[in-house]
């Protein structure tokens, strides 16, 4: 997925995967899944993705700050 937020372009294709975090099994309307991505500039993302009833009914990605994302790696380590 690709998205220009801030005039920046954030794109799961070309970033680094850092880490994943699951909720629930694929195709539970209530499951989700955030995955942690750093940009070749070193900027922070997340691409969320979930079922219907989930937090992230649409696929969407977040910009995250460093602290927020060393934040985030904290708080749901692998």
């Amino acid at each position: 997925m690709q998205k220009t937020i801030r005039k920046r372009v954030y794109d799961t294709e070309t970033a680094a995967r850092l880490s994943s975090y699951n909720v629930s099994f694929y195709g539970d309307p209530a499951g989700y899944s955030e995955t942690l991505y750093k940009t070749e500039d070193g900027h922070f993302f997340l691409h969320l993705l979930g079922g219907e009833e989930s937090p992230y009914p649409k696929e969407t990605l977040k910009p995250l700050s460093a602290a927020n994302a060393e934040k985030w790696l904290a708080d749901h380590a692998e």
